[in-house]
């Protein structure tokens, strides 16, 4: 999932579950709710709305659907730092004697996003406000196609695009000042993800009217419209586009093709920036809920790599292949029996295939399930070729669908081993049964229906790719292999996330070590891990959460035997919404006890 998920709040709590748990003598034995308590918490999820209004749009809240703060101002940073410091000590005024332990989670949690968002403010991430995956830019173009979470039903809502589009643009000029002063502190991107910007923008700046992203929504006039407001609509997305989008992205394309591109980093680390060191330790905390060192996790990722790599090489053996298991890999990659698609289309339709496979089994597995649809799409043409499959959550009040999008940049060369588990992974039961089931939940405030803790999620969608025979997938060896595949790709992650961050590992190295222990694509792999030099430390949350959920499995079926229930424990994991690896090991551990 981008995945995507980065656009909530990114906070971590295992200190905070050590020091802040609630103890048996101050806890609460009532169930009743502290209505002051209650209404800080929906203070402070309204007020985050206005700070960050994309999270607002997502979650399908169209109240600030015209507005976009810079958030690369001098003023906006001030702003976000008073408003973490203040409610941060509204949050620690309330003693969790006056609280239940819903809201005793809830306040420690509170009080944790908090102290991580203040501590960012240490790094200089707005050096570097621009990137291939996961900045402004690429969500800012999601939108503009019309076919995202930013509405274009009604005559305000085109109004609204126009005004948010302007502070976009602003942004922008922002974004090339601040790059600019990071070529003066020595605090650049490496050379090698610049070059994937670049036609990016490109493509934006060099694009006519007729066919430009930012245009799109004229195409999709809606018929009830005024004459007189289609007219004007569509002279005002004009001039916004050839008099305010295209000359902005000239001059950025202009400047990060050339003094950018001059000055970008030779090296893959972020170790190699400014206080890169201290970043990267921040960004473990924050991604994986513990306090583990880059150390600990990159031998934990050479045991994995190790352990999968033998159950592959069973599977080897099985489809009756004689040589080693690299160029078994190149086979994979190269069969062309498993590239038997010639159109996009062809390659949805089988992965809804996949999911009516599933459907008889899956009542056994959950017996809670979302009400929030679910769609599978190709992603856009304009991000297809620097995207990984990943998931768009549906809005709160489940009238988007969540949204499982695929790159497909040739469908005669899309390979589909793995497709099985990545539809566990990306939709269901991973990312779509988790992040709905959040956001669905009556009992949650405000502002955890939307939390992302990395770990938990993406280690839920991971262990998610388990399920397969237990859901009537993987009858096909290659579809199993494919399976083996994904974990392996992201035990490789811990491996080369660390490498490149901490141990002076090249892009080069980390993308030759990748070829050699797994079957995906030169493309993708390289895609991959100029990925994981984007956003350090995100890759090492896969692996670490689903290796705590699996164990927690494995711990509840031994202990409870014949009275283990498999719907249950799914229910247990799920029904919290995020939750740092602690806490989900502390109530899964409770729930065990009173299973007995």
């Amino acid at each position: 999932m981008k995945h995507y998920l980065a656009i909530f709040c990114m906070i971590t709590l295992f200190t905070s579950c050590k020091n802040d748990k609630p103890s048996e003598t101050n806890t609460k034995t009532t169930s009743e709710k502290n209505t002051e308590f209650s209404t800080m918490l929906d203070d402070f999820y309204e007020e985050g709305l206005k700070l960050n209004p994309l999270n607002a749009t997502s979650a399908g809240d169209n109240r600030y659907n015209n507005s976009l703060p810079n958030t690369l101002t001098v003023e906006f940073t001030t702003k976000e730092k008073a408003y973490y410091t203040d409610f941060k000590t509204k949050a620690e005024s309330y003693s969790n004697t006056s609280l239940n332990k819903t809201e005793q989670l809830s306040r420690a949690i509170l009080i944790w996003d908090c102290d991580i968002n203040l501590e960012r403010f240490d790094f200089n991430e707005g050096l570097t406000p621009i990137n291939q995956m996961w900045t402004k830019q690429l969500t800012m173009g999601q939108l503009a196609s019309g076919a995202s979470s930013q509405p274009f039903k009604t005559v305000e809502d085109y109004d609204n695009w126009l005004q948010r589009v302007d502070q976009y643009l602003e942004w922008v000029a922002s974004a090339e000042a601040k790059m600019k002063e990071g070529i003066s502190a020595k605090h650049v991107l490496p050379k090698s993800l610049i070059v994937k910007v670049v036609p990016q923008l490109k493509t934006i700046a060099e694009t006519t009217l007729e066919d430009h992203l930012f245009y799109t929504p004229i195409k999709k006039l809606p018929k009830d419209f005024s004459d007189e407001d289609k007219a004007r609509l569509t002279e005002a997305y004009t001039d916004m586009v050839e008099k305010k989008v295209i000359p902005a992205y000239a001059s950025l394309f202009n400047f990060m093709n050339g003094d950018y591109m001059k000055a970008g980093r030779t090296t893959s680390g972020i170790d190699d920036t400014p206080n890169g060191k201290a970043y990267y330790k921040h960004q473990i905390k924050l991604y994986t809920t513990t306090e583990m060192t880059a150390d600990e996790i990159h031998n934990l990722g050479l045991k994995e790599v190790k352990r999968i790599l033998a159950e592959m090489e069973k599977v080897k053996t099985q489809v009756g292949y004689k040589e080693d298991i690299i160029s078994f890999f190149d086979y994979v990659r190269n069969n062309k029996e498993l590239k038997p698609y010639k159109t996009p289309k062809e390659i949805i339709d089988n992965f809804n295939a996949i999911h009516e496979t599933m459907k008889p089994q899956i009542e056994k597995l959950f017996d809670v399930k979302p009400k929030t649809s679910f769609e599978v799409r190709q992603t856009e043409k304009f991000r297809e070729t620097s995207a990984s499959a990943e998931y768009n959550p549906g809005s709160l009040d489940g009238t988007r669908p969540g949204i499982f999008y695929t790159p497909i940049p040739d469908a005669t060369k899309y390979n589909v081993f793995s497709d099985e588990a990545l539809f566990l992974h990306e939709a269901i039961p991973g990312h779509h049964y988790q992040v709905s089931l959040q956001q669905e939940d009556v009992d949650l405030p405000k502002f955890r229906k939307t939390l992302w803790y990395s770990a938990y999620g993406e280690g839920w969608a991971l262990y998610s790719e388990s399920l397969g025979k237990e859901l009537g997938l993987y009858t096909d060896p290659y579809q199993y292999f494919g399976m083996l595949g994904m974990e392996m790709h992201r035990a490789i992650r811990l491996v080369v996330d660390t490498g490149m961050h901490t141990k002076g590992w090249t892009r080069e190295r980390a993308i030759t070590y990748s070829l050699e222990h797994e079957a995906e694509s030169e493309a993708s792999i390289i895609s991959e891990i100029e990925r994981y030099m984007a956003n350090p430390g995100q890759a090492l949350s896969y692996k670490i959460g689903q290796l705590k959920i699996r164990e927690l499995r494995a711990k509840a079926e031994k202990t409870l035997g014949n009275k283990f229930n498999i719907a249950q424990f799914h229910n247990q994991v799920l029904e919290s919404g995020c939750v740092p690896l602690a806490l989900l090991e502390t109530k899964i551990n409770t729930w065990i006890e009173a299973s007995k």
